[in-house]
């Protein structure tokens, strides 16, 4: 029977490989993803061949990933789905994209049921139309960047290890200001972006700053999730201030574009179920959403 293991730093060194055979462009996959948000999941891994198998927790419940790499599909389902009867609670799969799914329906014709999980979709955007706001449908956010850049004096630079303690004053501060309006489990947010500063050059993150007349406005990280596509993990700014988060969100996707020329878009998550966080996301104008379904076991 498979064995799982605690996700460490030292789990990068066999991981990123499985998630680049992988090549999708789901946040689901990607080591930084898995690492920060493990005090949340509680999340075990387990190399299968060619092939990583994923237990975590969601809402209370034991549930697995769908297995990406490389090679034979139907070995690794056939162990984690062993794994499941011996511990004796239903077999699921979470965050299966419409890739996945098809590969699934080939190896298991009439299996598994699909259900989507519409909370959990990631929005995709245009890397170029989201460093130039060009057009009139983001024609608001280019307004609010012009009037950020004429009253203020800014610059946005990398993240280094010795802007990080700004950040995380910056995120204490934001955390306070806006508790009231957020939901408790914005904890969890909090606690994984703690994680992801501690370990940022050990995980590879990648993100920038926005200093305006010498304070921090904002700030935003991630990292490549495949090929052509830049994940963000994060993205904080002061919102009573105008302007701060286009600006962040424009700068991040120049940097970008600068540092990684093969990266065509930005995945910027999902939005948790929260309707302001769907309706911050939607005026960026997605290209498209990454849809997301569970699938059940059905030959029990």
């Amino acid at each position: 029977m498979i064995q799982f293991q605690p996700v460490t730093l030292r789990s990068k060194a066999w991981i990123d490989p499985i998630v680049q055979a992988e090549n999708s462009r789901s946040a689901d996959f990607n080591f930084g993803n898995i690492y920060i948000w493990d005090k949340h999941y509680k999340q075990l891994v387990c190399r299968f061949e060619e092939r990583m198998i994923t237990k975590l927790r969601y809402e209370g419940k034991s549930t697995f990933v769908f297995p990406i790499g490389s090679g034979p599909l139907c070995p690794a389902i056939e162990a984690a789905r062993e794994y499941a009867d011996f511990k004796g609670y239903p077999f699921t799969l979470r965050g299966i994209t419409q890739e996945n799914r098809v590969l699934l329906e080939k190896e298991y014709p009439g299996g598994f049921s699909f259900s989507e999980d519409t909370v959990n979709a990631d929005y995709i955007y245009d890397i170029e139309k989201l460093s130039t706001y060009a057009g009139k449908a983001l024609h608001s956010k280019k307004n609010h960047c012009n009037r950020f850049e004429a009253e203020y004096s800014w610059k946005f630079m990398p993240i280094s290890r010795e802007l990080i303690p700004y950040c995380l004053d910056m995120l204490s501060e934001w955390s306070e200001d806006n508790s009231e309006r957020l939901d408790p489990s914005i904890a969890f947010e909090h606690d994984a972006i703690i994680r992801a500063f501690a370990a940022y050059e050990d995980l590879g993150l990648f993100g920038g700053v926005l200093v305006a007349n010498g304070s921090i406005m904002g700030f935003t990280l991630g990292e490549l999730t495949c090929r052509d596509t830049f994940d963000v993990h994060f993205e904080k700014a002061v919102a009573t201030v105008n302007g701060a988060y286009p600006m962040v969100c424009r700068e991040l996707s120049r940097l970008v574009k600068s540092t990684y020329p093969d990266v065509l878009f930005m995945n910027r998550e999902d939005d948790m179920g929260f309707e302001s966080l769907r309706r911050s996301k939607e005026s960026y104008k997605p290209e498209y959403l990454l849809k997301k379904y569970t699938a059940r076991w059905n030959y029990d």
